[in-house]
């Protein structure tokens, strides 16, 4: 069950990159339901990679994992406290690395913004589960996705929730 928002608890984002599969995200939100305190997804994210992606070593595929991530989450995660969950300890010192590759530098400038906001934490890869299927598993990069479809896509009412600072929720077309 996917749950709304709620910003006055710190968000949490789950990622995994399966080096030669696909990437995978979970973004989570405690809530207090019934008076407890309860973990609830906000929504998953997955893709697979592309054949130069398939190439990085780990520590770069997590790299551009986290860096994707934050670029599709953007306008949950922009100026708010958040912690990553990843099952690569390499990638805790990312906003640190002295020595990196192209790649490496073009993503730490890349979230720079999140640096004050986001803590990365690490966790064993046996209890990573919620994001490791979505690496595994990814969405197709394929143009028979009906979401790649210029045409199907006019066709869909999208419909965009906006959760301003004072908790008022605003839906537009």
């Amino acid at each position: 069950m996917l749950i709304l928002p709620d910003f006055e608890l710190p968000f949490k984002l789950y990622i995994d990159a399966e080096c030669s599969q696909g990437l995978g995200a979970a973004l989570n939100k405690r809530q207090i339901v019934d008076g407890e305190p309860r973990e609830g997804v906000i929504c998953y994210i997955s893709r697979q990679l592309k054949d130069s992606e398939a190439r990085y070593g780990a520590t770069q595929t997590e790299c551009l994992w986290l860096v994707w991530a934050l670029e599709k989450l953007h306008s949950y995660l922009q100026g708010e406290i958040f912690e990553v969950y990843t099952d690569c300890t390499a990638l805790k010192s990312l906003l640190n690395m002295k020595t990196t590759t192209r790649h490496m530098l073009k993503w730490q400038i890349a979230i720079q913004e999140y640096r004050g906001n986001m803590t990365i934490i690490y966790k064993e890869r046996k209890s990573h589960t919620n994001a490791d299927g979505l690496s595994r598993w990814p969405l197709d990069n394929i143009s028979s996705n009906p979401a790649n479809d210029p045409e199907v896509a006019a066709k869909i009412p999208i419909h965009f929730m906006e959760i301003d600072r004072r908790k008022r929720f605003i839906l537009s077309e």
